[in-house]
């Protein structure tokens, strides 16, 4: 593990090059600004090396997992190879999951994860900076967005620096979100606030999930999904959601929708269910040709 002041990343001497052959991905920690510890892989991708699509090469995609995932979890690891044919790759597993340091606050200060990712990807020479979250990292993406952006300042727990340019994404994909907070309108919700709120229930996350959960409420609670939509504008938003979502049905993307207003767009996918599992590559493809079009 490399040590470091809060808020900066272990140096590398990798940066992305053009080559006949692809380089083996780099795998480091990161430093939040509250002094976590952040498990992260950066993949340079195959773009990169492919002479008929030089206007991706410098763009990186932050993958920002759901709920209990982490980096090395089979699906997300097929989500960034997805995204490794349009652009780099970086992925990493939020706090207290997997070999990530501290506990999990269920997408209140993952904020700052995200925010340590995306500057490692510009320090790593990428210009753009495309980030894709998936049902607990979709809200993180839209909040991180609303928070490091150009409006910024918008406040709610885990807010950070506020005209942090390191930090800030060109574009922003958020997958299987919800729209607000203390949702339990189906089954799947209310076993997972059994999962965070009651304590045999964050033993069966420790032992069962490998994800460490906080047994603090949030206090203040953070800004909201859907507020934070409001907020995005002008950077370019994409709302990706399944019909067949078991965890939050349709009105959940569609609040999305109408809080960003024009400068966001709605996909309501037919026949998908939640998050990275049931993301066809089909589907990743097509988000991976929305980011390298949208972000700047």
């Amino acid at each position: 593990m490399s040590n470091g002041p809060a808020g900066h990343v272990a140096r590398s001497t990798v940066r992305p090059h053009s080559e006949t052959t692809r380089p083996t991905p780099l795998r480091t920690f990161l430093h939040t600004d509250d002094g976590v510890t952040i498990d992260s892989v950066y993949d340079p991708g195959a773009v990169v090396y492919d002479a008929s699509r030089p206007s991706a090469g410098d763009l990186a995609f932050v993958v920002a997992h759901g709920f209990t995932g982490d980096v090395d979890k089979p699906h997300v690891r097929r989500v960034a190879e997805a995204f490794t044919r349009h652009g780099a790759v970086v992925t990493f597993s939020f706090r207290g999951h997997g070999a990530s340091g501290g506990r999990s606050t269920v997408g209140d200060r993952e904020v700052l994860d995200l925010a340590a990712a995306v500057r490692w990807a510009r320090e790593l020479g990428h210009a753009r900076v495309a980030t894709v979250g998936f049902s607990m990292g979709g809200s993180v993406v839209l909040r991180h967005a609303a928070l490091y952006g150009e409006q910024g300042g918008a406040g709610g727990a885990g807010g950070g620096a506020t005209g942090d340019g390191g930090a800030r994404t060109d574009a922003v994909v958020s997958v299987s979100a919800p729209a607000r907070w203390y949702y339990r309108g189906t089954a799947p919700m209310r076993k997972l606030h059994w999962l965070v709120t009651r304590p045999e229930g964050r033993l069966v996350g420790r032992y069962g999930f490998r994800t460490r959960i906080h047994h603090r409420e949030w206090d203040p609670v953070p800004m909201s999904p859907v507020e934070a939509a409001a907020l995005i504008a002008p950077t370019p938003l994409l709302i990706v959601h399944g019909d067949r979502d078991g965890y939050f049905p349709l009105d959940h993307p569609r609040m999305l929708a109408a809080a960003a207003g024009d400068h966001g767009e709605l996909w309501l996918e037919p026949g998908m269910g939640h998050a990275e599992h049931a993301a066809a590559d089909e589907l990743l493809g097509r988000i991976g040709d929305w980011a390298v079009g949208r972000a700047g």
